[in-house]
C-alpha cells in the first residue's frame, strides 16, 4: 500500500455493518457500526459514512468482507436483499483499487494476528504449527472458512460450510430436525447456528414440549435471566452449543485442522463462560474412534471485538 494511501475496510453483514478508515500505517481508525437495514444500500451506507467521518484524505483502496459467496463481479448478500456491482462501486468512490471477499476469510486472515488476550481457549489440545486451521462463525448466518499452510504462510479459503446438512447425535435433536424439515426443503447447519436458527430450535423444543414458544429474540434466549424462568430456552441454548460442537469437529476432521478450531461471530463470544461450560467441548471430541486425534485439537473462542476488520486491515496493506 503507497505511503500516501488511505484505506476503507468493511465488514457487511445482514444485521450489522461495520465501517473504518486504515492509515498508511495499518492503524485501524474512525470505527463505525450502522444496522445495515436503515440503508437501501451498500454505496448509501459508505456515502454516509464517508460523509460523517470526513477523512481529510479520500480513500483510494478498499477491501469489503460480505456475509455472501463471492464468485464474480455481482455480489449478493446471503440473508439481506443488498446486491450491488464491485466495479460500480470501484467507479462510484473512485477507488483504485477494491477487493470483495467473504467475510469469513477475512476472520480467518486475522487469525495469525490475533494476541493471546484475543482468544478463550475451551477444552485442551495444542496447535500444530503449520497445520491448517477451521473458522466458524454463528451470527446471522453461520460463516465457515479455513486457512492452509502454503510456502510458510497460511492462505485462506472460501467456503460455504454453513450449508451442510445439520446431522443429529441424540433422539431429542433428531426429533427438533424432524420438526424443521417439515418447514425447510433443507435442515442446514445454519438453520440451527444462527440467531435464527437459535429462534428455530426453541420453538422446535416448545412444540415437542406442549408448551406455548413465547416471542423471543435470539439475544433473549441465551440472556441468562430468561432462561432461569424459560427452561425450554435454556435447552435451546445448551442444545445451540452441543450441535455447534459437532459440526466444529466434522470440520476438524474434514480439514485435518490441527492448529485448531476458531469460533467467531456475534452470539458465541457473548455467551462467556455458558459455553466453556456447556457441550460444546465434549461434543466436538465425540467422534467414536477419532476421539484421540480430536481431543489434540485446541478449540477457541475470539474475543477480538472485531477480527473481519482486523484481518481485512491486514489484506489491504497488501494492495
Amino acid at each position: 500500500m503507497s505511503a500516501l494511501a488511505t484505506g476503507l475496510i468493511a465488514d457487511i453483514g445482514a444485521t450489522n455493518t461495520r465501517l473504518a478508515l486504515v492509515e498508511p500505517r495499518g492503524a485501524i481508525v474512525r470505527a463505525r457500526v450502522v444496522a445495515t437495514d436503515d440503508y437501501a444500500s451498500l454505496s448509501d451506507a459508505i456515502d454516509s459514512y464517508l460523509a460523517t467521518e470526513a477523512p481529510p484524505v479520500r480513500p483510494t483502496l478498499a477491501v469489503l468482507a460480505v456475509a455472501a459467496p463471492v464468485t464474480g463481479d455481482t455480489v449478493t448478500l446471503t440473508n439481506h436483499p443488498w446486491t450491488f456491482s464491485a466495479d460500480a462501486l470501484r467507479k462510484h468512490f473512485g477507488f483504485t483499487q477494491l477487493r470483495v471477499l467473504n467475510d469469513f476469510v477475512a476472520n480467518a486472515m486475522a487469525v495469525p494476528h490475533l494476541t493471546a488476550a484475543d482468544r478463550a481457549q475451551i477444552g485442551g489440545g495444542a496447535p500444530v504449527k503449520g497445520a491448517p486451521i477451521g473458522l466458524l462463525g454463528p451470527g446471522s448466518g453461520l460463516g465457515v472458512s479455513i486457512l492452509i499452510p502454503k510456502d510458510g504462510g497460511l492462505v485462506p479459503h472460501q467456503g460455504e460450510g454453513g450449508h451442510v446438512t445439520m446431522a443429529a447425535a441424540d433422539a431429542r435433536e433428531a426429533a427438533v430436525l424432524d420438526l424443521m424439515r417439515a418447514r425447510f426443503d433443507h435442515v442446514s447447519a445454519e438453520r440451527c447456528l444462527s440467531g435464527p436458527g437459535l429462534i428455530n430450535l426453541y420453538n422446535a423444543l416448545c412444540e415437542l414440549s406442549g408448551e406455548p414458544a413465547a416471542p423471543l429474540t435470539a439475544a433473549q434466549i441465551t440472556n441468562p435471566g430468561i432462561e432461569n424462568e424459560d427452561p425450554r430456552a435454556r435447552e435451546a441454548t445448551a442444545m445451540f452449543c452441543a450441535m455447534l460442537g459437532t459440526i466444529a469437529g466434522n470440520l476438524a476432521l474434514t480439514i485435518g485442522a490441527r492448529g485448531g478450531i476458531y469460533i467467531a461471530g456475534g452470539i458465541v463470544p457473548k455467551l462467556g463462560p455458558a459455553f466453556a461450560q456447556s457441550d460444546f467441548r465434549a461434543r466436538f471430541e465425540a467422534k467414536g474412534r477419532f476421539y484421540g486425534y480430536l481431543a489434540a485439537i485446541p478449540t477457541y473462542v475470539m474475543t477480538h471485538p472485531e477480527p473481519a476488520l482486523l484481518g481485512a486491515a491486514r489484506l489491504l496493506q497488501q494492495l
